[in-house]
């Protein structure tokens, strides 16, 4: 069995006379190439999602850099902004140490307030520490972080010293051992008011009121805190460098062995303990065991600040 298969091209036809198994071909050969044909130009439903997704992640990842991005130049920012919190910090620290420097007469050039380390160059500006780039902007912490090392070390070189001075002036001997009272009797040859003889002296008498304040005349440490023939409650204070001080005849003693006392702190109340006719605080200044006349340490002035 024979088909007739009719083919018009450019006004010629053309007539095909084809068998049954060679008519099923051309069929399967046609639907075949329809089939490649529409696949070419219509992607299957797995192939477009598969790309919407590529798309889709694509699209996130560039969100994520731009937040990153973001969130980077915000931090540096606030970095920016803290550096120049820190460099005003710096420059306030150079302003009160100098003027500490100043209030303690010591020389300002010795520190070198307001200038760079001393790394071969004068004095300079503060520098820019607002910058765009990150490597200038960890330079600028590298600087920032050497200053503070320096103002650091400067610092404590002036704490030491002032601690010194402080320490100087607290020890140095100077005033009356009372707040309220007056000088009853002096250092040297005197009356005994017991038996009427000529006696030495040792010391200033101090009389007041009873129970008024005893004062320490410089910081030291207490050495002896109790009773002493002749002195009754008697306290007595090393200052260093060979000197102490004694205080007799206290109503009450508010110290005790061991302790550190400050200048003008109050160690007794006074009394009239032990050989005295009258309340009063008897008072000594020794140098290395020996008696001084004290009227030298009271009547001097004050170590200078």
């Amino acid at each position: 069995m024979s088909f007739k298969v009719l083919y018009k091209s450019n006004n010629v036809r053309f007539v095909f006379s084809l068998g049954k198994r060679q008519l099923l071909a051309a069929f399967a050969l046609v639907i075949g190439l329809t089939f490649i044909a529409g696949r070419s130009t219509s992607p299957a439903p797995d192939d477009l999602a598969s790309i919407h997704y590529t798309q889709s992640g694509l699209i996130e990842q560039q969100q994520e850099v731009e937040k990153l991005k973001l969130a980077t130049q915000q931090q540096l920012t606030g970095m920016v902004m803290k550096l120049g919190d820190m460099q005003g910090q710096l420059r306030r620290l150079d302003a009160l140490s100098e003027r500490l420097a100043v209030s303690s007469h010591l020389s300002t050039e010795e520190f070198g307030f307001g200038e760079e380390p001393a790394v071969g160059g004068p004095s300079q500006a503060a520098p820019d520490y607002l910058v765009e780039d990150s490597a200038d902007l960890l330079s600028g912490i590298q600087l920032m972080l050497g200053e503070i090392k320096d103002k650091s070390r400067q610092l404590e070189a002036l704490e030491s010293i002032m601690l010194s001075h402080h320490v100087d002036n607290q020890s140095y001997l100077t005033g009356r051992p009372i707040k309220s009272g007056w000088l009853s009797s002096y250092y040297g040859i005197r009356k005994d008011p017991f038996n009427g003889l000529p006696a030495m002296h040792k010391g200033l008498d101090f009389a007041g009121k009873e129970g008024e304040p005893v004062i320490a005349t410089g910081a030291g440490l207490v050495t002896w805190a109790g009773e002493r023939y002749g002195y009754g409650n008697l306290i007595e204070v090393d200052h260093g460098d060979g000197l102490s001080t004694r205080y007799g005849h206290n109503k009450k003693i508010k110290v005790k062995v061991g302790d550190v006392v400050t200048k003008g702190q109050t160690i007794a109340l006074m009394g009239n303990t032990g050989r005295s006719t009258g309340a009063h605080v008897h008072y000594e200044v020794l140098r290395n065991g020996r008696q001084l006349d004290p009227l030298a340490f009271v009547s001097r002035k004050s170590m200078k600040n």
